[in-house]
């Protein structure tokens, strides 16, 4: 037994490594997804995603890619480049004044409310956060923020703390508009994994940016002007905690 476990070992520390870090992680998750979903299927086409599954599972296990070695491609040492950086510039405009909702988003915590990537964003200091956000099947990642600039009832920025598995920051503004209402504009900039494949597994499972930004203000939206947020497929998920402490 421990000869095994120490040829084991021996084939995944020898091996010629050619697919870097952040497409190893990309890989481990979708190949394990592909595998759960592939056996919940059954059937021949069941069989073929477990199968695929279980290829990328060992990409990202060994960290060797066939493709690659027979293309003579190695990303390795790659690291994410300006290109592979995803910009997402959304706004939406809101019947409530700006000092209401600039409140409402500074406490980092009511976030997950309205963003549905998100699983939670817990406060740690006055200018720091800890965020969990959800990943392509089923997986989830996180990572610490801080505050880099604010002007109060106007402007936050953040930003996450240098080493995060994805770096990103973010810029909220609420302008009052001429109808006493305010335009909430939201630029976010984030290093998907693997950089432009991580982006593509990303919107493989229906997590485009652009599109998911865009659904958030409108719930966004929908939770301070009225107190309740609309599921998906059209019905009221129930009134928000907002709500529900203004109503007592």
């Amino acid at each position: 037994m421990q000869h095994n476990e120490n040829s084991i070992t021996q084939f995944l520390t020898h091996i010629n490594q050619n697919v870097s870090p952040a497409e190893r992680v990309v890989s481990a998750v979708s190949g394990s997804g592909l595998i759960a979903y592939g056996l919940k299927q059954g059937g021949l086409f069941g069989a073929a995603l477990s199968l695929l599954g279980g290829g990328l599972l060992y990409r990202g296990a060994t960290g060797h890619c066939h493709v690659y070695d027979a293309a003579g491609i190695t990303t390795a040492d790659d690291r994410p480049s300006p290109s592979s950086r995803v910009h997402v510039k959304k706004s939406v405009t809101i019947n409530k004044s700006p000092a209401e909702l600039y409140q409402f988003w500074r406490n980092f915590e009511n976030l997950p409310q309205f963003m549905t990537h998100l699983e939670s964003v817990k406060t740690t200091g006055e200018k720091t956060s800890r965020w969990v956000a959800k990943a392509p099947l089923g997986a989830s990642v996180e990572w610490d923020a801080e505050i880099t600039s604010e002007r109060e009832n106007e402007r936050i920025g953040w930003k996450s703390i240098e080493g995060s598995e994805i770096p990103n920051s973010g810029v909220v503004e609420f302008l009052p508009t001429s109808n006493r209402g305010t335009e909430v504009r939201v630029v976010l900039t984030y290093e998907p994994p693997a950089g432009y494949f991580g982006s593509l597994v990303a919107r493989l499972f229906g997590e485009e940016p652009n599109q998911q930004v865009a659904e958030d203000l409108r719930r966004f939206k929908r939770l301070m002007e009225s107190g309740t947020i609309m599921k998906t497929e059209g019905q009221p998920s129930g009134r928000s905690a907002k709500a529900k402490s203004a109503k007592a």
